[in-house]
């Protein structure tokens, strides 16, 4: 099976820090989903694409905004790094699930 990476545009008018991206008490991460909308119209892309979808797609989509946005020197995200750390530290350890901090 062949999997195709969607091209994904970003509206010039949107910054990284427009996500609001957080940590909620539970662990779980919160953001503004007209965001992630407005990226979605930009691209043409349906928003079920990320919203109803395995949670892997819309990570990958911050992620990869927040790496294009680091290379360009946009301002380090403290609930970005966060996240990449732990997906790396995941990998390292073969985990192939993610469990809420503080739970195995």
């Amino acid at each position: 099976m062949q999997q195709q990476m969607a091209k994904v545009a970003i509206p010039d008018d949107l910054k990284f820090s427009d996500l609001h991206l957080s940590r909620d008490p539970d662990g779980g991460v919160s953001f503004d989903w007209a965001v992630i909308e407005r990226i979605c119209e930009a691209s043409g892309l349906p928003i079920e694409m990320f919203r109803d979808a395995p949670e892997d797609n819309v990570s990958g989509l911050i992620v990869g905004w927040y790496q294009a946005h680091r290379q360009h020197g946009g301002e380090a995200d403290p609930v970005a790094d966060d996240l990449i750390a732990e997906v790396v530290g995941e990998e390292k350890a073969g985990q192939t699930v993610s469990h809420q901090p503080g739970r195995a």
